[in-house]
């Protein structure tokens, strides 16, 4: 079938949906919703027999949804409607949760039902960017499946909203949430502020005064102490913790409201508050926030790292590298290097670049600063080493774990094993890479730039097993994994392979790296591919001019 995607970005679940799509051997376009002129101009120039918009936040223009079968993936249960659906869900305490594949008309999320999912959301709920790049995307991309399977079927006849049965009770047209109503007082329940926050993150933030500076909040946690309402009451990881009162509320990231109402950057609470903060008591908590993480469990170690939407600045990759260098001269026979749940890794900080004084020293020490966790991933010795890719990753983030010996990615995660930053990029890429795929499929996952999710990473041979999607069972799956390659004969095999092949390498290590570096100097320090515009547009997200020629199909 021929299925064009519209879309407002080719976002996370834009991608999964193309994936999955295009393994089931669709002809998949994408048209992006710059204009509505450009968006009649893709219809009519692929020629779709159907048109799904799995992130759209633009109307669809009607000489589009009056000629071309076009349906709507809706972030909310039938019956709910309005473009704040998650943004209440969270903020109301909703636990019972889902997705709606309605059939565009004049109204907006009022057309005839296709499909829908529901979801439970936890007590203690996500981040509204983790709510929707989980449970949302799993349930929409199963939706979007089955709307193809019933575009197949000529008898088939969508519901009527009016007559879909609603899983959820009291669903309806829900208004725009906008900065009053989301505002909190410092002297609010912790828990309120913290739900606030989450329903705002990672956009558009909760505007607050916090050290006398008018802020939007990110990145919320209760805490584990109490103090005066908005006294700033001590700092961990880049995290500043606001006392309530009654409580304490952890923000993990800020970005300052400019007077002239301008962009600014979101920046960890402490780089934007400037001031000097004490370290805050062991009791208050904020270990969520630590960059690195280990735990042993008999020959098994795990280091995990959280990186906040995939970003990592050169003090996180630091500590990162430390945690990694303890970690090899544990005892262990396999050492498992993950990320977390909601993000692994997209590469070097461009936020904290940006902000620095001087961005091309800054990107140098950061670029600097992750080849050291990948050249301790690519030359450690002795142990079986494990790279989980627990969520999506991009450009560095994708390079970062291919050096360990076994390479797994949970279901539904998608790579971008490419630079598109006007970097030529570093990462010991031109190391890791072919020797995963071979030199030609290396180069065309470079020089193609487009997505790969986990199933076909697998068959390209760029990750070894995919495990489950559900969070719990893919760590239980993960761990049977680990402790397989503990096994005394299957550790010692594959030890010493991995010396047998370091001593066959054409070229060493440095060698790879001292090249890789040479083209980045030039990109950062003579700016030869326009990083630094590139960077500003994708920091204060300027919307595309046009569909990348790449995601035009034929």
């Amino acid at each position: 079938m021929r299925i064009l995607l519209l879309a407002s970005a080719f976002n996370g679940l834009t991608q999964r949906v193309w994936c999955r799509l295009r393994a089931g051997g669709h002809r998949v376009s994408v048209q992006l919703s710059t204009s509505p002129e450009a968006m009649l101009h893709g219809v009519r120039a692929f020629g779709p027999e159907l048109v799904v918009c799995p992130f759209l936040k633009e109307k669809v223009p009607e000489e589009i949804w009056r000629h071309w079968r076009t349906v709507i993936i809706h972030p909310g249960p039938v019956g709910d409607r309005g473009p704040s659906s998650l943004d209440h869900a969270i903020t109301d305490g909703a636990r019972i949760w889902g997705v709606t594949a309605l059939q565009a008309i004049e109204e907006m999320d009022a057309g005839p039902v296709w499909a829908t999912r529901i979801f439970t959301i936890p007590e203690d709920p996500p981040r509204k960017s983790a709510l929707y790049n989980g449970p949302v995307a799993d349930a929409a991309v199963e939706c979007v499946e089955e709307v193809v399977a019933k575009a197949s079927d000529p008898s088939f006849q969508p519901i009527p909203l009016e007559r879909a049965p609603r899983a959820v009770p009291g669903t309806g047209l829900r208004p725009l949430v906008r900065q009053s109503d989301r505002a909190f007082a410092w002297d609010d329940d912790p828990e309120r502020i913290v739900r606030h926050i989450r329903a705002a993150d990672g956009f558009p933030g909760v505007r607050t005064r916090i050290g006398g500076l008018e802020v939007r909040a990110f990145d919320a946690s209760v805490g584990g102490i109490a103090g005066p309402p908005g006294e700033i009451l001590g700092r961990r990881y880049g995290a500043v913790l606001v006392g309530t009162g009654h409580g304490s509320v952890w923000i993990g990231q800020l970005n300052r409201v400019r007077e002239d109402g301008g962009p600014s950057l979101k920046l960890f609470a402490t780089a934007v508050l400037r001031r000097s903060v004490p370290e805050a008591p062991a009791q208050a908590g904020g270990e969520r926030y630590a960059p690195v993480h280990y735990h042993r469990d008999g020959p098994v170690g795990t280091l995990t790292f959280r990186a906040y939407n995939g970003a990592m600045s050169t003090r996180q990759c630091r500590m990162v590298a430390a945690g990694l260098r303890a970690a090899l001269r544990d005892d262990t026979r396999v050492l498992v290097v993950r990320g977390t749940h909601e993000s692994f890794s997209n590469g070097i900080h461009l936020g904290v670049i940006e902000a620095a004084p001087e961005p091309a020293a800054e990107a140098w020490a950061n670029i600097r600063a992750i080849n050291a966790i990948c050249r301790r991933l690519c030359a450690a010795t002795g142990k079986v080493l494990v790279s989980a890719y627990t969520a999506g990753a991009g450009a560095g983030g994708a390079m970062l774990g291919l050096g360990a010996d076994v390479v797994v990615a949970r279901a539904g995660v998608v790579l971008n094993p490419f630079y598109d930053m006007g970097l030529y990029g570093s990462e010991l890429h031109t190391y890791a890479l072919p020797a995963r795929v071979g030199p030609e499929q290396a180069t065309a996952l470079l020089h193609n730039k487009l997505p790969v999710d986990a199933d076909r990473a697998r068959s390209l041979g760029l990750v070894d097993a995919v495990g489950p999607r559900e969070p719990q069972e893919f760590d239980g799956w993960l761990g049977e994994v680990a402790a397989g390659w503990a096994d005394p004969a299957r550790w010692r095999s594959t030890v010493d392979a991995r010396r047998a092949r370091a001593a066959k390498q054409r070229w060493p290590l440095s060698y790879h790296e001292t090249v890789e570096l040479g083209e980045m100097a030039r990109d950062l320090f003579d700016d030869r591919q326009r990083f630094d515009r590139a960077r500003k547009a994708f920091i204060y997200k300027e919307p595309p001019c046009a569909t990348p020629a790449r995601l035009i199909a034929d």
